[in-house]
């Protein structure tokens, strides 16, 4: 296949329940683009290891290892990917970068920048609701694991969009 112009991986970046997987879902259907759910697949692939943080940070390097190839593969050969993964600081950035730096693909970064409150309203309906790739998550866990986060800087040199939240 004769690919005339290079795809676009779009990921996100934001706080958690900031509204990133709607975003990213929303994106893939409007795109046409496969859409790689960072959650579903560490959730199906290892349904009973991930206990907390630093599990959920050791298998996510392994599903890196594996998916970063593939994605790069799909870039490659001309197909849009939308990763919801969270590219939440500069480390994960970087992964992403050499992903479709790879494949020779363009990348948009969507920043999510919605307000704490409204973050721990959806992580509230989230809760209620817990949808594929979810688990429950506290209002102390969302502090804990919302301190880590280190919004995307324009040294970074990312194409970015940033996203609000309606309404907030």
């Amino acid at each position: 296949m004769r690919v005339s112009e290079p795809a676009t991986l779009h990921f996100t970046c934001g706080k958690m329940a900031a509204g990133k997987t709607t975003l990213a879902r929303r994106l893939a259907a409007e795109l046409g683009a496969v859409l790689v759910s960072w959650d579903i697949w560490l959730q199906r692939l290892y349904p009973d290891e991930i206990a907390g943080f630093d599990d959920f940070l050791k298998y996510s390097a392994r599903l890196r290892a594996a998916m970063g190839p593939h994605i790069s593969d799909l870039l490659a050969r001309g197909q849009d990917v939308v990763l919801d993964y969270p590219a939440n600081v500069p480390a994960s950035r970087a992964w992403v970068r050499s992903v479709f730096e790879s494949a020779g693909a363009r990348h948009v970064l969507h920043l999510v920048d919605t307000p704490d409150e409204q973050c721990l309203a959806q992580l509230a309906q989230r809760n209620r609701e817990l949808p594929e790739g979810s688990v429950h998550m506290s209002a102390d866990q969302f502090a804990a694991i919302t301190a880590l986060f280190v919004p995307p800087d324009p040294s970074e040199g990312f194409t970015m969009q940033v996203h609000g939240v309606p309404g907030a």
